[in-house]
This record gives C-alpha cells, sequence and structure tokens, in this order.
C-alpha cells in the first residue's frame, strides 16, 4: 500500500495510507476538542506518541487543514473539514458495502449434525426441536434449505455452516395460553389439574407465567421448561416450529399476547374461573 501524504490519494485512501489514517483522527480530535487542544490528550486517544501529534499538527496546519491560534489552540479550518467529510463518506461507503456485501457473504451459523461432517462438504438444513440440523449431502435445485459446512463435527456436534441457499422450510408452533385467575379470585384452585395434563401431549414445551400459574402447573405434577422472561421466550420457541402450553396468571396475559400478535403466531387462550373453564 502507498504512504503518500498529499491527502488525496482516491477511495478510501484514509484506509489505504497509515500517515492519513492518523492525520484523519487527530483532525476529528481536534474538531471535537477545539479551540483549547491538548496534544498529549490526543497521543493517548489515538495510540501515538506526543512528538507525533506535534509533528503530525505541523503539517496540517503549514497545508492549510488546521489553524493555531497560540500555545495550545487549534481549530480546523474549512479546507480540514471538506477533508474529513470526503474521507467519512468515502468510509461510510465502504462500511456499508462490507455490511450489506460482504458479511452477509460470509455469515456463519450453527447447527448441530445428524451424523459426520467434513469441512467443505454440502449439508441439507432442517429444523428439529427448534434448533437447526445438518445432515450431510445436499441435492441442487430441490429447494431444500443447503449450506456449506465450514467446520468438521461428529454426529450430535454442533458444526459452522455457511453459504446459504435455499429456503428452511417448517411450520412454526401454536400457543395455548391457560388463563388462571389472580389469588383473591381463586388463584390455582380455579385451574383443574386435568386442564393441564390432558392438553401437554400436544405442545413441546410447559411455560408459566406468575405464581399461581407455577402453582397450578407444579400442582398437576407438571415441572415448566420455561418460568423467567416467558413473554420473549414464548414467541421465540413457537416461531422455531415448537408448540407451547403456557398457563399464565390473567394480570400478565396482554404481556404474553401482545407479542405473539406481532408475530403473526397462532395462539388461543382458555380463561378459567370458579373452578370450571369459561
Amino acid at each position: 500500500m502507498s504512504d503518500r501524504d498529499d491527502g488525496d490519494d482516491g477511495e478510501l485512501g484514509v484506509l489505504r495510507s497509515k500517515r492519513n489514517a492518523t492525520r484523519y483522527q487527530i483532525l476529528v480530535e481536534i474538531a471535537d476538542r477545539q479551540p483549547a487542544v491538548s496534544q498529549r490528550e490526543i497521543a493517548e486517544a489515538i495510540g501515538v506518541t506526543t512528538q507525533a501529534v506535534s509533528d503530525y499538527l505541523g503539517d496540517l496546519v503549514q497545508e492549510g487543514q488546521v489553524r493555531k491560534h497560540g500555545r495550545g489552540r487549534y481549530e480546523v479550518t474549512k479546507e480540514g473539514v471538506d477533508w474529513l467529510i470526503t474521507q467519512t463518506d468515502d468510509l461510510r461507503g465502504f462500511v456499508e458495502y462490507v455490511s450489506e456485501e460482504v458479511i452477509e457473504q460470509v455469515d456463519v451459523d450453527a447447527a448441530i449434525a445428524t451424523a459426520e461432517i467434513s469441512a467443505g462438504e454440502r449439508v441439507t438444513l432442517t429444523m428439529r426441536d427448534g434448533v437447526q440440523h445438518a445432515t450431510p449431502g445436499a441435492s441442487e435445485g430441490t429447494g431444500e434449505a443447503t449450506a456449506l459446512a465450514v467446520t468438521d463435527a461428529a454426529a450430535e456436534q454442533d458444526v459452522a455452516v455457511t453459504e446459504f441457499e435455499g429456503m428452511l422450510d417448517y411450520d412454526p408452533g401454536t400457543v395455548t395460553a391457560l388463563s388462571v385467575p389472580p389469588v383473591q379470585d381463586g388463584g390455582s384452585d380455579a385451574l383443574d389439574d386435568d386442564a393441564i395434563r390432558s392438553r401437554l401431549s400436544s405442545h413441546d414445551l410447559v411455560a408459566t407465567a406468575g405464581t399461581e400459574a407455577l402453582v397450578a402447573a407444579r400442582r398437576a405434577g407438571v415441572t415448566p421448561d420455561i418460568r423467567f422472561g416467558t413473554a420473549g421466550a414464548v414467541p421465540e420457541a413457537a416461531s422455531r416450529g415448537l408448540s407451547v402450553l403456557l398457563v399464565v396468571t390473567t394480570d400478565l396475559l396482554s404481556r404474553h399476547a401482545d407479542p405473539l400478535r406481532e408475530q403473526n403466531i397462532g395462539y388461543e387462550v382458555v380463561e378459567f374461573g370458579g373452578g370450571a373453564e369459561s
């Protein structure tokens, strides 16, 4: 890379030249601190010596990008601002390119290997139990979700995958919310044990929100899979294809229903009161 210091070495010059990168940092620090500028503070901020800052300031003043007003007082001139804007615009465009084009192309995700996988092998992706799985082998043109393994993995180990193609096809789960009244209105006693037990076989996970809901689940002999952060965890689980039985106190119901509606996740609410389903 060239180390030209003419301040105009083309697109992304601030990245191509170490000198220009340092000039850019110093100009930013001056603009941020002016008019009282401490060379020592600038040196500490950008990781160079105080003498180096002094030398750069001398060049910047000579080239008209910085104006000096006595000892320790500097300001960035219009020419300096124009140069900063040009370099910043180039950097912004470069960052957008890296974010939208480069990083997207090398995005790496994790999956569970269903069998032994070798790095460089094409795999087929599926969703099982809410987790992405990778199976060795992939057929082109089938529309299946495929990816390239970038690490070796034995069966049931995590494997890194990238270069995704196709769509991961699976049905989102649904949520059944059993609404338990607050303790002053009957609490867990309003929910018959069979109301929970009879629904267990059709749901992958059980979540409880609220003390009355937790007591009702435990009384039915059920240990909840999710007890905390349920307003976020329940829709997350459902979006990954898992069906969730949510036992929730009435005062917390809307807090859980709103995220489900926002994410277009199917759900039903079963309310209980006075010991009977309503």
